[in-house]
């Protein structure tokens, strides 16, 4: 309860402030008397709430960028793999595709316009654009940090190429590919909103620049909060999928938010000075805890956890 309240209280407090600063029409450095206040921004908002326009722009932005990001994932995850375990492929495809990623993707809203024949499918293609380098990257790395005892034991018991695929590249790569969707969903609204406001028609990014234009700045803040607040909930629903995927990996109990047992902690039961044996057993300690220096105990350990 106490993280939960720990959350609501910043953004309550960074609110407070905002409406403190503008409010009093502070004009230090920052020109806070320009600004709208929190009430504007929320009178502004509940109008926007009671109209059609308004989730008219959220279904076409979510559209767009559900669209465009699923085919990114699985794009950008199928050239990953390929490129990360095919030399020919990593030689034909990899020149080309280092050559475009660092191109930004908002810059190929000309090349959209000129090659779709309308604005919706460019804003697509700009988006999946935006989606598909983070993921192609980030799967490329998973794959090749790959150990390959793993690969080795399929092949050892009979496995071809698929079950290799299926049970070894796949699964092991997830937490990076999933580090690179996280990624990459953030991007996409980016880039999506980006594009609503060069060629889009609805959406939450050309109403912003429309409010902008006619000098809404309470609108203008209406559409900030929207893509914030969408943008929050997409990238918490990839995370939340990835957790779900990579059950088996450890967590920590950071992540968990449990504690670990005292026992844990303390690093086991006490033990006198010098008695070799845990305290109130009266049994000698097993040999196998004495025996194996520390580089061995260690070496046993990871080996155990990779099994």
């Amino acid at each position: 309860m106490r993280r939960y309240a720990l959350r609501l209280v910043s953004p309550a407090a960074a609110l407070g402030l905002w409406q403190a600063l503008t409010s009093w029409n502070v004009d230090l450095w920052l020109r806070f008397s320009q600004f709208p206040t929190v009430a504007d921004v929320a009178r502004a908002f509940a109008a926007r709430l009671s109209g059609p326009d308004y989730w008219t722009d959220l279904t076409d932005s979510l559209t767009r960028i559900l669209t465009g990001f699923l085919l990114a994932a699985v794009l950008g995850v199928a050239t990953g793999v390929l490129v990360a375990r095919s030399r020919l492929a990593e030689d034909l495809l990899g020149p080309v595709l280092e050559v475009i990623r660092p191109v930004p993707a908002i810059a190929l809203v000309p090349v959209a316009i000129l090659l779709f024949p309308s604005n919706e499918q460019g804003i697509v293609f700009i988006t999946c654009t935006a989606a598909f380098f983070p993921v192609l990257v980030s799967t490329r790395h998973a794959v090749r940090a790959l150990t390959p005892v793993w690969e080795e034991a399929v092949l050892t018991m009979g496995g071809g190429r698929w079950r290799i695929l299926c049970s070894v590249v796949l699964p092991g790569a997830l937490p990076g590919v999933f580090g690179g969707l996280s990624v990459g969903i953030g991007v996409s609204w980016i880039c999506v909103i980006s594009a609503e406001m060069i060629s889009g028609q609805y959406g939450v990014g050309y109403r912003t620049w429309q409010d902008y234009t006619v000098v809404d700045y309470p609108g203008v803040f209406v559409g900030m909060a929207t893509i914030g607040v969408l943008g929050w909930l997409t990238s918490t629903a990839v995370e939340l999928l990835g957790r779900r995927l990579t059950r088996w990996l450890p967590r920590t109990a950071y992540e968990t938010g449990a504690r670990a047992p005292r026992s844990a902690r303390s690093g086991g039961a006490r033990q006198p000075a010098g008695s070799g044996r845990p305290a109130g057993s009266g049994q000698p300690a097993p040999a196998a805890s004495t025996a194996l220096p520390d580089g061995a105990r260690a070496e046993e350990t990871r080996d155990e956890h990779l099994v």
